[in-house]
């Protein structure tokens, strides 16, 4: 027994020692949990994705079934019709408001200015009081003058009646000598008088000066000297300059090659349009054409009259100058945009009646503003493209909208057949003219 005892306390297993005593905590395993969430979030990502890719299919085919079909209808563009018109054919060049007339108001006796009569930037009528100089050393030498005048006058009168006594008396009462001497003292005093006479002349003009007067119908600048200040006749910048603004002129020049084309014609009409050549400012004629051209830019100076009723033309003001030179009669015009380049030349898309188009070869004439001349291959009352020619081809069915053909009130039909401003450039008639280009697409 006490073997047995023995033997078994001596077998005890370890373990229940070791847990006896206490272990530290052991750490949570969590990789593979966060992979699985990984693995179903994504799962879930995908499969929504599919289902609104099939949503979103399924609309669109939807809508492909109910949307119309614009292929019947042909394709949206602009045209306009062809028609008969004239064309006007312009040089045009960068012009100058020029004045006929500009004076710089000068005294012509040296004084104390009195007075300015005017405002500054008033408008003078010829013969109106600009300014006044102090006039009283001018007429007290008027003064002097005219005394002198009448003091040899009258010795010339006692002289002329001493000669007629002597030339009366009996013969022999005077010697022929003392006649003689009568005479010449008369003459002598003749000769005063109308030097007197003269002086009190001057006298008059130098006091006339003392009131200076506008000697043109015009606009009056700034004044430069104040009153009260001593004016001289030396003086650099005068008293104020005056303008004259009716007429006006319009200095303008125009390439060398077109002298041809103004020098041998009479009342040609000139218009001046604003600088972005816009605004239609005036209408004039040409009134001369230089004698020489500038070698430096060979070119010639050309100058237009202008009325200016309305005061739109101002002294220096940049203005762009069209001279009419011809006009061409009853040509088939259409506008610009309509016609196009490609490699065989000017070509234009034509509606038929069952609203498809076609490509026309045309030959193009003068070309003004927005309006082409067409010489040949076009037809009045035909039909072109003006927008939307990049996507077409020929035989493709349109739809065209027209553009509108009315003019506003008072604008020449000539100038603008299809309402639209534009601006005045030389024709030609064996260049196309086109501004536009488009591939042909028949080819």
């Amino acid at each position: 027994m006490n073997h047995s005892s023995e033997s078994v306390s001596v077998s005890q297993p370890p373990s229940e020692s070791i847990s006896s005593q206490p272990q530290p905590p052991q750490p949570r395993k969590t990789g593979s949990f966060a992979w699985i969430l990984w693995v179903l979030l994504a799962a879930a990502v995908g499969v929504g994705g599919f289902f609104l890719f099939k949503r979103l299919e399924s609309g669109m085919q939807a809508q492909a079934t109910t949307r119309p079909d614009t292929s019947a209808r042909g394709a949206p563009v602009m045209a306009a019709r062809a028609r008969i018109g004239d064309v006007p054919i312009y040089l045009e060049g960068l012009g100058q408001v020029t004045p006929f007339y500009t004076i710089t108001i000068h005294t012509q006796i040296d004084g104390i200015l009195d007075k300015v009569a005017f405002q500054e930037g008033q408008l003078m009528h010829q013969g109106d009081l600009v300014a006044e100089i102090d006039p009283r050393p001018y007429a007290a030498a008027l003064e002097q003058a005219q005394g002198a005048l009448a003091r040899d006058q009258a010795l010339l009168d006692n002289a002329k009646l001493d000669l007629n006594r002597y030339t009366s008396a009996v013969a022999g009462t005077y010697t022929q000598q003392q006649i003689d001497t009568q005479k010449a003292l008369v003459d002598q005093y003749t000769g005063t008088v109308t030097a007197d006479q003269g002086n009190v002349d001057a006298a008059k003009v130098q006091l006339s000066y003392c009131t200076i007067t506008a000697p043109v119908t015009g606009r009056i600048g700034l004044r430069a000297v104040d009153p009260g200040n001593i004016v001289h006749t030396t003086d650099t910048n005068g008293i104020a300059v005056i303008t004259q603004l009716q007429p006006i002129a319009v200095v303008f020049t125009l390439p060398e090659a077109d002298i041809p084309q103004v020098l041998y014609k009479n009342n040609l009409k000139v218009e001046a349009w604003d600088a972005p050549n816009t605004t239609q400012l005036a209408t004039g004629t040409l009134a001369a054409v230089d004698s020489v051209v500038d070698q430096t830019s060979a070119s010639i100076h050309l100058k237009a009259k202008f009325d200016n009723l309305d005061n739109a033309l101002f002294p220096s003001l940049f203005v762009n100058a069209r001279i009419l030179v011809d006009t061409q009669h009853n040509k088939v015009i259409v506008p610009v945009a309509a016609v196009q380049q490609g490699p065989d030349g000017a070509f234009v898309y034509v509606v038929g009646s069952d609203q498809t188009v076609s490509v026309r070869d045309v030959t193009t004439g003068a070309q003004m503003g927005d309006v082409q001349a067409i010489e040949s291959g076009l037809q009045a009352g035909e039909i072109v493209v003006t927008d939307g020619v990049d996507r077409l081809q020929d035989g493709m069915k349109v739809t065209p909208r027209m553009m509108a053909t009315t003019l506003p009130s008072g604008m020449n039909p000539s100038t603008r057949p299809y309402g639209r401003g534009g601006r005045g450039r030389r024709g030609s008639s064996t260049q196309p003219s086109a501004t536009q280009s488009s591939p042909r697409t028949d080819q």
